[in-house]
């Protein structure tokens, strides 16, 4: 099976030019091990059936034993083995913080009382998102997010998506999952409902090892879905899970069952841009419900393609959750992390992109044509506000957004007379 090329290659490798080792996080099912696999020169994977035994008992008695091998040696599910961070923290001190010594892959489930040192400076974290649609051969890649940064004269008009509102629903329901891209439409939209399945059935009980009911994170995942890309309260959640009468569920119980789906890196809450260009009351500050994947939403709501394209309201929140996920894996080498922001008079931008040296953009997501204008009004009303705050605040003035952009269904790309970037999603790279 060809191997498409990862926005994570570039991190990872940038990482062990500067780093012992390197630990690579994210959900499951994202590609984590076959990337580093690229990057490696001798493998180890903990759950051969035919080693696994062999592999544990060593570990066990000298770890430092599964550590010789050609460099960058992978350690593949290491998590079963948890002895053997301490034994990597101690091989990179032993080499005088050599870099690019070893990689780790694995799953959140780990015995961290097996572990006796956090391993700061010799290993190093980086997140591995599900596939975007330019790593997944589904956009143009014409646009580049960096160049919009980076190229004040950078010209985007003209530039075109590969895909209209139908294809992008069918994308959306397959989900950035590696494994179907070599499968054909049907089967595709089979994984992420498996996904699902997994994380109710086995995944949310083995993260802590601590026993929870399927039942209810399927629930919860549910109700997540039907409010997904909105700050509805918890309160409302919950009453959502318990709607039925068949089953009792606590706040404690629901604050456990989110908590353990965010160490699995399926639920990744939106937080809120609170600038003080109005009175802090004005600011709503609840997080916005988010997966990590659009299909995670699909797949929990029970729906599919066919039904998305009769319901494009619906689709319009899974589309934000599209754009969410190829944005984190577009600028996850830039120190970039997103947030939203939304006042209490209507006022509002869908994400709010902001990099690691302080630039920022402020997007909305639009899947059609006729809500481009009002999103353009959003967009300027806030960069107008933060310039009259400017106005009277001297001392610490806010900076004014690098780029305003609409993120959109459509097919062509161009910069409106207002300076707003009109970009299908379609066409965007990193």
């Amino acid at each position: 099976m060809e191997y498409l090329p990862r926005i994570a290659d570039r991190t990872l490798q940038d990482r062990l030019e500067a780093f012992g080792a390197v630990l690579i996080e994210g959900p499951k099912w994202t590609g984590k091990t076959t990337t580093a696999e690229q990057h490696s020169k001798s493998v180890i994977k903990l759950q051969d059936p035919d080693q696994r035994e062999e592999y544990l008992t060593t570990a066990s008695a000298k770890p430092s034993l599964l550590l010789k091998g050609n460099q960058p040696r992978l350690i593949d599910e290491w998590q079963d083995a948890p002895m053997l961070w301490d034994a990597i923290r101690t091989a990179v001190d032993n080499t005088n913080g050599a870099p690019g010594q070893y990689i780790l892959t694995g799953s959140n489930t780990v015995d961290k009382t097996k572990i006796q040192h956090t391993g700061t400076g010799r290993i190093t974290r980086m997140k591995m998102y599900p596939m975007s649609l330019w790593e997944s051969r589904d956009s143009s890649g014409q646009v580049s997010i960096k160049e919009l940064f980076d190229n004040p004269n950078y010209d985007i008009d003209g530039m075109t998506g590969k895909l209209d509102i139908p294809d992008l629903i069918k994308v959306a329901c397959r989900g950035g999952w590696p494994a179907t891209l070599n499968l054909n439409e049907k089967a595709g939209m089979m994984i992420a409902k498996d996904y699902v399945n997994s994380v109710c059935e086995n995944d949310i009980s083995a993260v802590d090892k601590k026993q929870r009911n399927p039942k209810v994170a399927r629930l919860i995942m549910r109700s997540y879905a039907r409010n997904i890309s909105t700050i509805a309260k918890k309160t409302n959640l919950l009453a959502d899970v318990t709607a039925s009468g068949d089953i009792s569920v606590t706040m404690d119980t629901f604050d456990d069952y989110v908590s353990a789906l965010e160490k699995l890196f399926v639920i990744q809450d939106i937080d809120a841009w609170c600038p003080a260009i109005r009175s802090k009351t004005a600011i709503r500050s609840m997080p916005k419900r988010s997966f990590t994947d659009p299909s995670i939403a699909v797949a929990a709501m029970g729906v599919n393609a066919d039904a998305l394209e009769t319901q494009l309201k619906t689709f319009g929140f899974i589309f934000e959750q599209m754009c969410v996920r190829d944005l984190r894996a577009y600028t996850s080498d830039f120190g970039s992390n997103i947030s939203y922001y939304r006042d209490r008079y209507g006022l509002e931008a869908d994400l709010v992109l902001h990099l690691e040296d302080g630039r920022y953009a402020l997007i909305e997501c639009k899947l059609g044509s006729r809500e481009i204008e009002e999103g353009s009004q959003h967009l300027l009303e806030l960069k107008r506000l933060i310039q009259e705050h400017n106005k009277t605040e001297k001392q610490v003035p806010l900076r004014e957004p690098d780029l305003l952009i609409i993120l959109t269904g459509g097919q062509l790309a161009y910069t409106r007379p207002d300076d707003v970037k009109v970009i299908p999603l379609s066409c965007l790279k990193d």
